[in-house]
């Protein structure tokens, strides 16, 4: 099978590093796409050795920063509801601050609501490159970082001498290996499946969700991927890029779409095309599972919401924040439609 041709899957081929037989690895690797020190030593670790806490951690209602990328996919809208929802039960003065899917303008965000001394900031990145600045900036006032859903670049994060609390999101590499599951159990062990790829290469858990995918169809030899395309987490771009796929490849009969949007607009694509191809994948908003569309993964972005502010607040208690927080997908198949909080 055809591993994804650009830049981030290399972070994908680190992530299995530490996986390899025979070998003794310096970094270990998680389904995140984060590195960490091992006793053979190596790449430093990207996590805190010693949390700050600053002054205003010890506020009556403690500022809490918070950082997402748009509000146009409703995942954001629904973790932006976790955040204040939970954040205002546990006493926290919560400000969520929007970048329209602009790195330059969420750094700009961030920098500004650091000026406000937060206790806090948990960031949710546009993108996973240009983050390492922003957790750059926070460290050098002094505030902790916790990441959510997207994870930030290890390897940005070590050139700039950068590091955060806590990763907290789905079990990305799990949701792909669930996904080919699903195709497997439809189409049977030994299918003759060609496969396309709607992605988004500069996300590290996107590619990694592929990644999984790719380690859950390598049961089957008769399973090829013959085309990626970059979705941009976009319903509209992902419709436009897998009509292009599609129209290319002829041979095509299931699609992995690795985010809500992507499968969206896969959908849409292959609906409009009137070919037999069937859509896996990370669950669109809104859609039921379908013949054309017969099974997903969810995740849970209020939830996720929810849980870093508890995080938040376990640590301002005299606890230790994990280094990584993996949530379970939830699987849905046969007619089965996904809660409007469950998404992909």
């Amino acid at each position: 099978m055809r591993i994804i041709t650009t830049a981030a899957a290399g972070m994908a081929a680190l992530l299995l590093a530490a996986c390899s037989t025979g070998v003794t690895p310096t970094t270990d690797t998680d389904p995140t796409g984060t590195a960490t020190t091992s006793e053979g030593g190596g790449a430093a670790s990207i996590y805190l050795d010693e949390i700050p806490r600053p002054e205003s951690c010890d506020a009556d209602s403690p500022f809490i920063a918070v950082a997402l990328p748009n509000l146009t996919n409703p995942y954001y809208v629904y973790m932006k509801k976790g955040f204040e929802d939970a954040g205002t039960e546990a006493g926290f003065e919560v400000e969520v601050q929007v970048a329209d899917n602009d790195d330059a303008a969420q750094l700009a965000q961030v920098q500004a609501m650091l000026q406000r001394q937060p206790c806090a900031l948990a960031l949710n990145a546009v993108k996973s490159a240009p983050a390492a600045a922003i957790v750059k900036a926070a460290n050098d006032a002094g505030v902790p970082v916790f990441t959510v859903n997207v994870t930030v670049d290890p390897e940005a994060m070590t050139s700039q001498d950068s590091k955060i609390v806590q990763y907290l999101g789905a079990d990305n590499l799990a949701g792909g290996r669930q996904s080919a599951e699903l195709v497997l159990e439809d189409f049977g062990a030994e299918a003759e499946l060609k496969i396309g790829f709607v992605s988004e290469p500069d996300e590290i858990p996107v590619v990694v969700r592929d990644q999984g995918f790719e380690e859950g169809m390598a049961a089957n030899p008769n399973a090829e991927v013959v085309a990626t395309v970059d979705g941009n987490v976009k319903p509209d771009d992902s419709l436009k890029v897998t009509q292009e796929m599609l129209q290319g490849n002829p041979d095509i009969n299931v699609i992995f779409a690795s985010t809500g949007p992507a499968a969206y607009g896969a959908i849409q694509a292959v609906t409009g095309s009137g070919r037999d191809v069937k859509v896996y994948g990370f669950c669109a908003e809104g859609e039921p599972t379908t013949d054309l569309y017969p099974g997903c993964v969810a995740q849970e972005p209020q939830l996720y919401g929810q849980l870093v502010i508890e995080q938040i607040g376990m640590w301002l208690d005299g606890g230790t924040p994990e280094q990584e927080v993996l949530q379970p997908l939830k699987i849905f198949s046969g007619g089965e439609q996904p809660a409007d909080n469950e998404l992909g």
